[in-house]
């Protein structure tokens, strides 16, 4: 008999792929996001981060985004003027970019897990990733994202991450602008924690 999965897995009998993989740090990453105050509130200087992450990506969505047991938070977000397109499956209210997903739609629970970046320039060409909700629900075809590595902890706190409707060729250099812009934005976290520690 086998142990159940935390953590709102999900698995697709027909393919016996794990669709959302299984999260042990979850519990952790969540004390050490309360203790940062993040995780439930859009923080002005993480949309800025995000505009600028879609602007040197060539990206038309691009996120900072932080993951507990339940759901990811948007707490950094940019969406380009594209009318009709959603980042949730649910309709956001004023016709809003929503700024929460559960955590079985889309990929930066797997790079949470991971603890690496994943580049995925056409999710389609991957069986793990092509029966993600987001395909079907809100149209994703290309994903890139790197995780947000606390240095004190080692714990992945989140995303930053861009998607695409359509393929999206993000390249080696990609890859490494994403990764680069990580470790800056986990920096810049630090020195927040510090500000508020004086």
């Amino acid at each position: 008999m086998s142990a159940p999965v935390p953590y709102h897995t999900s698995y697709d009998p027909t393919s016996h792929l794990l669709l959302t993989p299984e999260d042990r740090d979850a519990p952790a990453r969540v004390a050490r996001l309360r203790e940062l105050g993040f995780g439930d509130t859009p923080v002005p200087e993480f949309d800025e981060f995000a505009r600028n992450l879609a602007e040197v990506t060539g990206a038309p969505f691009s996120m900072v985004n932080f993951i507990d047991e339940n759901r990811q938070y948007f707490a950094g977000l940019y969406a380009a003027g594209s009318p009709g397109v959603q980042l949730e499956a649910a309709p956001p209210q004023q016709n809003q970019v929503g700024r929460t997903m559960t955590r079985d739609q889309g990929y930066c629970p797997h790079v949470v897990v991971r603890k690496k970046a994943l580049v995925l320039e056409d999710v389609c060409d991957y069986p793990r990733f092509a029966g993600n909700r987001v395909v079907d629900e809100i149209g994703i075809r290309s994903y890139m994202g790197a995780p947000l590595i606390d240095w004190k902890t080692g714990i992945a706190l989140g995303t930053i991450c861009v998607v695409d409707t359509d393929t999206h060729p993000w390249g080696r250099e990609g890859l490494a602008t994403i990764k680069a812009l990580a470790e800056q934005l986990v920096g810049r976290i630090h020195d927040l924690e510090e500000r508020r520690g004086r």
